[in-house]
């Protein structure tokens, strides 16, 4: 895990100040909330319905113990007890005071952690695949770009004022856990025939009010010449993006008038203008980040009491089946935390339950947890024989809900119950169809189901690329929700078909249940929701809920 320099250390200190600064100005009335908007925004605090949001970055998804537990401070002394992990892999808390916002951040500093550039029209938290250097699929390990990436892009100059905000993933997997193809820029590490890493460039993905699955601009990039290639790509976005218009200011909308073939002319020849020794990462400094990812002190683990352990006990079977995926070293596993007991609210995690996380980090991964950009965590080295203790601790703090990839491991935003911008609520909805598949045999049976929820167009709940998406719109005055169906946020992305006429709050979870009902009397032998979807279309999916809707 990189552990902050004396760099970062001073940057955030500097930061805190400043921020104490300008809060006493707003207080005290020095300044209007129009004035200091933007001032807040730079340090990841929105004024949302009820209260502040403070927007804590988590860069590439990783945690060790010790910042899981100041959060856990944070949540427990300034917030209501429970912290809520979003699609972006950081925290966020929504009961924040403004006269306790630079108390906060100097406490979040003196642990390595901040709330620089979570928001803003600026480069965002860069986002990484969440089984990183415990996977044997990857080509080499993401973070280590994502965390050159940090160091290059904060407080950049040239790229602290974009015409909106701007989002970067980077997967080394065959199988892409990050999205990548909806974000502003995705990087997708390749081993070249001589044993040379270089990406696939993918820009103009996003979702929103106007969703792009992004374009492929460059199919083999130097891995060498990652940052200069990002400069000439922003550079270009910088000079001709939109800034009359919030609605077209995102790069997908340059890209898309541009079309691709003329952005990725464009990008080329401002990259080949470049002088990218001046820009580049040095090999030296390259190097020194790399070291601070070695690979964990793994031991030798043979298995057998874990084993013995999930034949006398079917719950931890079930977990280990539906929670634990492959690790690159024999004798260990990659445990995924399901965030989505039925009933609680997606994302969140109380500060009881991230002390107990960090304990668990400590004791048995290495120091190491995951947040994952779909609102869930992992634990991502784990000897084996370690597990029967994990779940055991996961089953007392309530974390054991043996869901990942089932239909109750559901995405969605905090929707119209905080954010001003919302037309409707996510999160009784999410909490209503979960509650309904809750019985674990019948959500195996269903088996991968991805449904994601958005409260309005601005899509943080994925709701676009959900094999089952749901988002919420408002009809005079009232509440209701439009289905999408086949949508897909894996290297297969693609944007999801609308079902018909938007459904009323309680119509929906119905609507869900004839919608799997539909896929289990239709599916072929292994098929999952998204592939039968896909062969027979949307007709048999509309016919039984419009049917029974009216």
């Amino acid at each position: 895990m990189y552990r902050y320099d004396a760099i970062d250390a001073e940057i955030i200190a500097d930061r805190v100040s400043e921020f104490r600064g300008q809060v006493a100005r707003r207080l005290s009335g020095d300044i209007t909330e129009d004035q200091f908007k933007p001032l807040r925004l730079m340090n990841g605090l929105y004024l949302q319905l009820h209260a502040y949001m403070l927007r804590v970055a988590i860069p590439y998804g990783t945690l060790d113990g010790g910042k899981m537990r100041r959060l856990a401070e944070v949540a427990r002394k300034y917030d209501k007890g429970y912290g809520h992990f979003t699609t972006r892999t950081n925290i966020q808390f929504h009961w924040i005071r403004l006269k306790d916002a630079p108390d906060i951040l100097e406490s979040l500093a003196d642990a390595g952690l901040h709330a620089i550039q979570t928001s803003g029209n600026c480069i965002r938290n860069t986002t990484a695949d969440q089984y990183a250097g415990a996977t044997a699929e990857e080509i080499d390990d993401p973070r280590v770009w994502c965390e050159a990436i940090r160091q290059w892009s904060t407080f950049h100059p040239e790229f602290s004022y974009l015409p909106r905000k701007f989002k970067i993933a980077v997967t080394a997997a065959p199988h892409d856990r990050t999205a990548a193809r909806l974000h502003d820029i995705g990087l997708i590490l390749r081993k070249e025939r001589d044993g040379g890493l270089s990406f696939e460039v993918i820009a103009g993905g996003g979702m929103g009010r106007t969703p792009y699955v992004g374009p492929t601009i460059r199919e083999r990039l130097p891995a060498e010449h990652l940052l200069s290639y990002l400069t000439a790509i922003l550079r270009v976005y910088n000079r001709y993006g939109r800034r009359d218009n919030i609605y077209k200011a995102r790069i997908k909308i340059l890209v898309a008038s541009l079309g691709a073939e003329e952005f990725a002319r464009q990008v080329e020849a401002e990259w080949e203008a470049m002088d990218k020794t001046k820009v580049d990462v040095p090999t030296s400094e390259l190097a020194r980040i790399r070291s601070e990812f070695a690979e964990p002190a793994f031991k030798d683990v043979t298995g057998e009491a874990f084993e013995a352990a999930k034949k006398a006990d079917p719950a931890l079977a079930r977990f280990a089946r539906n929670n634990l995926a492959p690790h690159k070293r024999p004798g260990y596993a990659i445990v995924n935390i399901s965030l989505k007991a039925p009933g609680e609210v997606p994302g969140d995690c109380s500060a009881d339950q991230m002390d107990a996380l960090a304990t668990l980090a400590e004791r048995y991964s290495f120091d190491e947890i995951r947040v994952t950009h779909e609102q869930n965590l992992v634990l991502p080295h784990v000897a084996l024989d370690d597990l029967p203790a994990v779940y055991a601790e996961l089953k007392r703090i309530g974390l054991a809900t043996p869901n990942i990839a089932l239909a109750s491991d559901i995405i969605a935003c905090p929707g119209l119950d905080y954010c001003a911008l919302a037309n409707a609520r996510a999160i009784p909805i999410a909490q209503r169809i979960a509650e309904r598949i809750a019985d674990p045999e019948k959500a195996e049976a269903v088996g991968e189901l991805k449904i994601k929820i958005s409260g309005c167009i601005n899509a943080c709940g994925h709701h676009h690329v959900g094999h089952i998406g749901i988002l919420g719109v408002d009809k005079k005055g009232e509440e209701f929700y439009q289905l999408t169906l086949g949508g897909s946020a894996a290297e297969d992305a693609r944007l999801g078909d609308a079902l018909g006429p938007a459904l009323s709050a309680p119509q929906v979870p119905e609507a869900v249940d004839l919608l799997i009902d539909t896929y289990l009397r239709e599916r072929a032998p292994g098929e999952r929701f998204v592939d039968t979807y896909a062969r027979i279309g949307v007709a048999p999916f509309k016919a039984a809920v419009y049917a029974e809707a009216h």
